[in-house]
């Protein structure tokens, strides 16, 4: 039974206090899932369930902003999403364009997109790489947008570029190959120089990462909200936080 309104407020007001700033996430993934579930319990359309969960992330991002939260990556289509038909992504591809205008005008974040944007239609991805530059000096949380991303993909595209930088110079493939660290691969993801992150978030009730941050997750802390993304309040992510803050990370120790 949800909480009236006025105790839901106090419930917000006494989470938030009860949080550590010290104790916070420094990046935080979530993979923004049950949007067309959500339309189908009101019998909407699909769209519309994707409208909805892009409003949601503008109010997430500013929650993120008020915690001072430093780095989000969001799981807005993966690369098995573009190979979905055209009746759905079609109108898909135009919401997260509408999306990214919205961001730029906000001026709430900077985006960087992730992904292998040669695979998205050549519009989305200028428009990526426009909004990437419009964005670049505003405060905020740094938002990686994974747009046409997988995470085999990532590690694949990391390897090659590792192997082309090798053989440009000159390398021996043998020797490359004996002296390959985890730090060459880290240093081509499309996340290299950021933190890893420190607390992934997946809505909707599934419990599986879908491919998500395969690499950079080997630490991270999982927490698994039922409630679909266009539903995810405010309070749903301060109790992930609330379980974050109470956790001892061990990072494989």
């Amino acid at each position: 039974m949800p909480k009236p309104r006025p105790l839901y407020r106090f419930y917000e007001r006494r989470l938030s206090a009860e949080l550590d700033p010290r104790r916070l996430p420094k990046h935080v993934g979530v993979l923004v899932d049950g949007n067309r579930r959500w339309a189908k319990q009101f019998g909407a359309s699909t769209a519309d369930g994707h409208k909805a969960g892009a409003q949601k992330i503008v109010e997430f991002l500013g929650w993120c902003r008020e915690l001072d939260i430093e780095v989000v990556t969001l799981y807005i289509l993966s690369t098995e999403n573009l190979k979905r038909p055209a009746a759905e992504l079609e109108p898909l591809l135009e919401i997260i364009s509408d999306l990214m205008d919205t961001l730029s005008e906000a001026g709430i974040c900077r985006v960087q997109p992730v992904g292998a944007l040669e695979m998205l239609p050549p519009r989305l991805a200028a428009c990526l790489a426009d909004l990437t530059e419009r964005t670049a000096d505003n405060a905020g949380p740094h938002l990686n947008i994974a747009v046409g991303y997988g995470g085999r993909q990532e590690i694949v595209d990391a390897v090659r570029e590792v192997l082309t930088e090798a053989l440009d110079a000159g390398a021996d493939v043998r020797e490359l190959a004996q002296g390959l660290s985890v730090e060459d691969i880290s240093q081509h993801l499309y996340t290299r120089g950021q933190p890893d992150p420190d607390l992934l978030i997946r809505t909707s009730g599934e419990q599986r990462l879908s491919g998500f941050l395969m690499w950079q997750s080997a630490y991270s802390e999982y927490y698994f909200c039922e409630a679909l993304w266009p539903d995810f309040r405010r309070v749903d992510f301060l109790r992930a936080l609330r379980d974050y803050a109470s956790r001892q990370r061990r990072f494989g120790g």
